[in-house]
């Protein structure tokens, strides 16, 4: 479990090794978690990099492309979170998120596969401009998010999806400077990264006008829980090492990551470690786990890279800036 004792060192090494120990440790929880493990291994690879180390050491690259690429549903033409599973926008975009990692030419996919791709996410947003996350209809802005980010590591986003796609995001947002999961939905820190967020890669952060960025950058801030310095995604909750990264890269991509004390969060991030096993948790003195590992190693690139020996992480697309260099160049005259 991580530890509360104030540190302030990162203990790299240890958190290699946890990320490492995830996929042989197939406990009874592990097979309960199948809906995740494409998440799970973005989380992972992502961590990974970060922090400088995918390798063939730590994640073998044929190993993970074999996963990934066993995980196609050729019925619907997209990735599923495990093989034999249905395909969904979440484990698509995880999907392309790690194969971009090893390759931005995304050479592992055929032409057809690409092609599917892209028919399969753009049959998934309806006339409102929302996205559905699969055929079963749940629609959320993170589908929005999740599909946007999708066609743009393709090189497939167009203008038929941008115009509907702002203009529901926009009647998303409240007027208390968040953010829901549809219209008229409670605020949600999550929620101002994925709507903020998309809207940065479709080159759409003109129509946030007049004093709306200083307001959602003000509910953001607000969501900062002193003195222990972490931040909760709603008023009235605990601080959670997520929100790290769901906070902290929606103020970075509006130029405000200043408007809050980040040494305080730096130090809360740390708190949550496990200086023994590693891996990052919730919260100081809670078990540790792969998705709170990858999202405090990704907040603390933004706090301060070079300080830790990371890796620029990019506030829009959760990847190393290495990465996404020359993204967001989307079809606009399509």
């Amino acid at each position: 479990m991580a530890s509360s004792t104030a540190s302030d060192t990162l203990h790299k090494e240890k958190h290699i090794t946890f990320i490492i120990d995830q996929e042989s440790n197939r406990s009874y929880e592990y097979w309960l978690s199948e809906h995740l493990r494409m998440n799970g291994l973005y989380w992972g690879v992502t961590a990974l990099i970060t922090m400088k180390s995918l390798n063939d050491t730590t994640l073998p690259q044929e190993d993970v492309i074999k996963y990934v690429l066993s995980c196609w549903d050729d019925r619907f033409g997209a990735f599923g979170s495990f093989p034999e599973h249905d395909a969904h926008i979440l484990s698509t975009l995880s999907a392309l998120q790690i194969l971009k990692i090893y390759d931005s030419g995304l050479s592992m996919l055929t032409k057809d596969q690409k092609q599917q791709l892209v028919k399969f996410i753009k049959g998934l947003q309806l006339p409102n401009g929302s996205f559905q996350g699969d055929r079963f209809g749940e629609v959320d802005t993170r589908f929005t998010y999740t599909a946007v980010s999708a066609l743009s590591l393709l090189d497939e986003l167009t203008v038929d999806v941008v115009d509907p796609a702002v203009d529901f995001i926009m009647r998303c947002l409240n007027f208390d400077g968040g953010f829901g999961l549809v219209p008229g939905s409670e605020s949600h820190a999550a929620q101002a990264f994925v709507c903020v967020g998309a809207l940065a890669i479709m080159d759409r952060l003109n129509v946030l006008t007049h004093d709306l960025p200083e307001r959602i950058s003000s509910w953001l801030s607000e969501r900062q829980v002193l003195p222990s310095g972490g931040f909760n995604g709603r008023p009235e909750k605990l601080p959670d090492v997520c929100y790290s990264w769901w906070v902290l890269s929606t103020l970075s991509i509006l130029g405000r990551s200043h408007w809050v004390d980040l040494y305080k969060l730096e130090g809360f991030i740390l708190s949550c470690q496990d200086p023994v096993y590693g891996g990052i948790s919730d919260r100081p003195d809670n078990q540790t786990d792969i998705y709170h590992t990858c999202f405090g190693i990704t907040g603390l690139s933004l706090i301060d890279h070079s300080k830790f020996d990371l890796d620029e992480i990019d506030p829009v697309y959760c990847m190393p800036k290495s990465v996404t260099k020359g993204f967001r160049k989307w079809k606009q005259d399509e």
